[in-house]
């Protein structure tokens, strides 16, 4: 559902060196201080991203060496202080990216509505849309990312540290060829089995054979989507992560093209053609750097490793997967809803999904890049730091993301048509998308939690079947509630069953913290989240009025955004909100400069 474009995993004995004794470098790293490969003394291996990162074998070693060694506490701060500054100038980089490949996913989106309009076309396009929405949290950002991740990050380690052989190109030529085979036979039966698929997802439309047609075209995002997933995980394991940040501005730059320079003449085909393209651009735009990384791994005459690779989990890999697929079959329950509702309907939904989703993503950028410490810490035994950075994230990402659906709530008309009121698309159209924008708003807030709370569960690289169960009591409950509320309420009461269902699913993850997860303190979470919570509605309300008054969209946006940041600022200042104020304080202290490549 989210299209987390970060990158980024894998944590080691890497990440404390630096000052601390005999501290033995991290992958990509010469001399004693691991980094982003440039030497000695950056001390921050981590790298945004999602997926488990397994600790390598001497990390807590390294880690006790230190606390044993003498010296004055402040060199063994230094370590830990430029981790934070690697952590907060990762987290800048992936979010500029994000938000690049978020603008271009917009010019996508209105290049669809200007063309095509909301009608029958764009839903039957959107239909097909579902395979990449499927094939992208299944093969690049959740689903193959934790467990190919890990499997890396343990295979550059081995390499660091002097592995006879090569453990990288061992494990791509172990893994690669099977994939490419699996991803193509996928592909291929998607193609082959297109009329069975939309009458599954959408059995209530009049004429499928459009929707077949779109289909058959963006299947072939199976094979291309699984190989830009490999190499993403390949890269994030190296600590190179603008690449696989950046594949959604190739992907989206794709579409647009095809759209404009074939839309005349196939139609909304274009659109689902652009996909087919976007994907191999995906795998264009990574394939360079991962060969630098594989070409950098001469065999090496080093004695084999003390420690042999880890296999892969597959108890890990199922819980993992089934998650990932479980929590994107929200999708086909909207789809299957909207399909019986009057056309346009699906388009409406998609629109406002699209806009109202911008919050939680940039929100989640925090915890892509901070997993990694989590896993880490857990792997260190070291519970409390773990607990403390789960903590800070949770009020964090709630903070960022209510504020953004404040402002989506006041000013939902006004974006919508400044975005999409032009050629095909209507102000009628306008007014649909904004009021389903307003109902979906409500369940961001459970999307975000749930989106950073599973990152807990999995960041022991245990498998747990808990979070499974959790979504699977939330998508009972959006298909129940959408059932019931899709007849009286069309459209909006598919939303609104989508933010019941997702809140349910992100209260149990809440409570499920602890053995399971996390031993978090829910009890201060909950509390901090509320307090914003209330300076969110405060704020929508009162943005919500300025931005009525004004007639101009650009002016009522600009109007009502503002003053929802303003009352929203002061009260999370007035009502004490830990980790707003702790923000609002950092920003006005000079970070030093960090290097990235």
């Amino acid at each position: 559902m989210s299209t987390d474009t970060g990158a980024g995993a894998g944590t080691g004995s890497g990440a404390r060196a630096g000052t601390a004794p005999r501290t033995e470098p991290g992958p990509g790293a010469s001399g004693t201080g691991a980094g982003t490969g440039t030497g000695t003394g950056s001390g921050a291996t981590e790298e945004s991203g999602a997926g488990p990162a397994l600790p390598l074998p001497s990390a807590r070693a390294a880690r006790s060496s230190a606390a044993r060694s003498p010296g004055p506490r402040k060199g063994a701060d230094q370590p830990e202080a430029a981790s934070n500054r690697f952590l907060a100038k990762a987290a800048l980089v992936t979010v500029a990216l994000s938000i690049a490949g978020a603008l271009l996913g917009l010019g996508r989106d209105q290049a669809l509505a200007h063309l095509f309009g909301a009608g029958s076309d764009t839903d039957a396009f959107l239909i097909a849309w579902t395979v990449p929405e499927f094939a992208a949290t299944l093969l690049i950002e959740d689903g193959l990312a934790f467990v190919l991740i890990p499997a890396f990050s343990v295979a550059v380690t081995r390499r660091a540290r002097g592995a006879a052989g090569d453990p990288v190109r061992a494990l791509v030529a172990a893994t690669l060829p099977r994939l490419t085979l699996a991803f193509a036979a996928v592909g291929a039966l998607l193609i082959a089995g297109a009329p069975y698929l939309v009458e599954a997802l959408a059995p209530g439309l009049p004429d499928p054979r459009l929707a077949v047609d779109c289909t058959r075209l963006t299947a072939t995002c199976a094979f291309s989507f699984g190989l830009a997933g490999y190499c993403s995980a390949a890269l994030r394991a190296h600590r190179r992560f603008v690449a696989p940040a950046a594949i959604y501005m190739a992907y989206n730059a794709g579409i647009i093209t095809v759209m404009f320079v074939l839309g005349a003449r196939w139609g909304v085909r274009s659109a689902a053609l652009g996909v087919a393209v976007g994907g191999a651009l995906m795998v264009v735009a990574q394939a360079p750097s991962l060969w630098r990384q594989l070409r950098r791994g001469e065999a090496s005459a080093g004695a084999p490793a003390d420690e042999p690779a880890r296999p892969m989990d597959l108890t890990l890999v199922g819980t993992v997967l089934l998650f990932a697929l479980c929590r994107q079959s929200q999708v086909l329950v909207e789809r299957f809803l909207a399909s019986s509702l009057p056309a346009g309907a699906i388009s409406h939904l998609n629109y406002a999904q699209k806009v109202a989703q911008m919050p939680m993503v940039l929100s989640l950028m925090l915890c892509t890049v901070t997993f990694p410490v989590v896993a880490q810490a857990i792997a260190e035994g070291d519970t409390e730091r773990a607990r403390d950075r789960v903590e800070r994230d949770l009020t964090l990402v709630a903070c960022t993301v209510l504020l953004g659906t404040a402002v989506v709530v006041a000013c939902a008309p006004q974006i919508v048509q400044l975005l999409f009121q032009r050629g095909a698309f209507t102000a009628q159209d306008t007014a649909a998308t904004a009021a389903v924008m307003r109902v979906y708003a409500l369940g961001l807030l459970g999307h975000t939690l749930v989106g950073a709370l599973v990152r807990s569960y999995f960041s022991s690289a245990r498998p747990t079947w808990y979070p499974l169960f959790a979504m699977t009591a939330g998508i009972v409950a959006t298909c129940s509630a959408g059932a019931l509320a899709v007849g009286p309420w069309g459209v909006r009461g598919i939303a609104l069953a989508n933010a019941a269902g997702i809140t349910l699913t992100a209260v149990l993850l809440l409570h499920g913290t602890g053995p399971r997860s996390v031993p978090i303190r829910t009890r201060k979470v909950v509390a901090e989240i509320g307090k914003t919570l209330r300076a969110a509605l405060t704020a929508a309300a009162t943005g919500g009025l300025c931005a009525s008054g004004v007639d101009s969209p650009l002016l009522g946006l600009a109007v009502g955004g503002t003053v929802v940041t303003v009352v929203f600022a002061l009260l999370a200042w007035a009502f004490r909100v830990e980790e707003f104020t702790s923000a609002l304080r950092s920003v006005t202290r000079r970070v030093p400069y960090a290097r990235f490549r």
